[in-house]
């Protein structure tokens, strides 16, 4: 007979959890392992809410073979202070700022693992709702403790501020290692992100930080003065002016797509430059229709990128760290969570929500 979740582990820990598809969150106790060898132990003082975590407390990706296991604990932008290592953790010490993003476990054996990118190793293991190598399930961030392999542990640097950097460890890395990988970091270069939101406005940062030339790309009119005078875009494009998208035909060297609604591909294809790449880093529920004939005739690429390995999600936030790189966040207490949840469907938030654990997180 399976244990409680309560019982699963000796040491004792607290959240708030969702029970079932209804995405309702209230106080959970649950337990996590006692810290092994290769373990960091930390007190958890923010966690970010991404809009993954939002559609898996409502069982929304289940059509896509990722089925929701109840009770949940989501979060996986999560920082604190760490309380206590293994004897053979060799990379933190207690009082060190760090991080835990989406992975916290990987086969550690196949070539995607072999290679630092262990986010596509095909048994990596999610931060919550997911099982462990024990069996056990995975319980995220909206928690007062977090027990992790250092190997899925990152440091955060001093520099920057624990609850801006919270979002750094998914938002962060999926649009960072996007413009990496396929060569859009270069300065000079001409970068459209489309989408202003938790993943557009980071990649937005990141990409001028590199030296890039962005333009943002948007239904949304009001959001150009955002844009430009406050991120540092070069430009704006409104997505539904087909004046403004046609002068801006074959100008963009690459394209970072971050919206995860149904939206057609073409508009944007129409953007690259020959050899051009349009980079999808929001999951649409729908597939989209992939017109073949404009990328023939300009040996264009659509690919997809999934956040990063713990390699590059290092680099990423010392980059941060380097850059001064923080995300734009409305910081909530704990029991504001599910009206957070209810403004997320709404896009109603600039641009990131992350709950003060520490804080605003109590057992009783």
């Amino acid at each position: 007979m399976a244990k409680a979740p309560e019982h699963e582990h000796p040491k004792k820990a607290f959240g708030w959890a969702a029970r079932d598809s209804s995405g309702l969150l209230s106080p959970f106790k649950f337990s996590r392992r006692e810290t092994g060898e290769k373990d960091v132990t930390f007190k958890v003082l923010y966690c970010g809410i991404c809009h993954s975590d939002l559609s898996l407390v409502k069982n929304e990706w289940e059509s896509n073979q990722w089925a929701s296991i109840y009770p949940m604990v989501p979060g996986h932008e999560i920082v604190g202070e760490v309380t206590e290592v293994g004897s053979r953790v060799q990379k933190f010490k207690v009082g060190d700022k760090v991080g835990v993003g989406c992975m916290v476990g990987s086969c550690q054996s196949c070539d995607s693992c072999a290679n630092s990118l262990e986010n596509y190793c095909p048994t990596w293991i999610h931060a919550y709702g997911a099982k462990y190598h024990d069996g056990t399930t995975t319980y995220g961030g909206y928690s007062d403790i977090m027990v992790a392999d250092e190997h899925f542990v990152v440091r955060i640097p001093d520099s920057l501020p624990l609850d801006g950097a919270a979002p750094l460890l998914c938002a962060g890395i999926t649009t960072y290692s996007p413009l990496r990988y396929f060569g859009l970091d270069k300065p000079g270069m001409h970068v459209g992100v489309v989408g202003l939101g938790g993943l557009g406005h980071i990649a937005v940062k990141f990409a001028k930080a590199m030296g890039v030339k962005v333009t943002v790309i948007s239904t949304s009119p009001n959001k150009e003065e955002e844009a430009i005078q406050h991120l540092g875009a070069d430009s704006f494009l409104v997505s539904r002016d087909q004046d403004q998208m046609q002068a801006a035909m074959g100008t963009m060297d690459g394209i970072i797509d971050t919206v995860s609604a149904t939206h057609p591909l073409l508009p944007f294809i129409g953007l690259l430059k020959s050899h051009g790449k349009l980079v999808m880093v929001g999951a649409p529920d729908k597939p989209p229709e992939l017109p073949v004939l404009p990328l023939l005739m300009g040996r264009k690429m659509v690919a997809g990128s999934a956040t990063g390995g713990m390699k590059e999600t290092q680099e990423m936030i010392d980059f941060a760290g380097k850059h001064n790189i923080t995300a734009d966040i409305e910081v909530i207490p704990i029991d504001y969570l599910n009206t957070a949840m209810e403004r997320l469907a709404k896009a109603d938030v600039r641009y990131r929500f992350v709950i003060d654990i520490g804080n605003t997180l109590r057992s009783s």
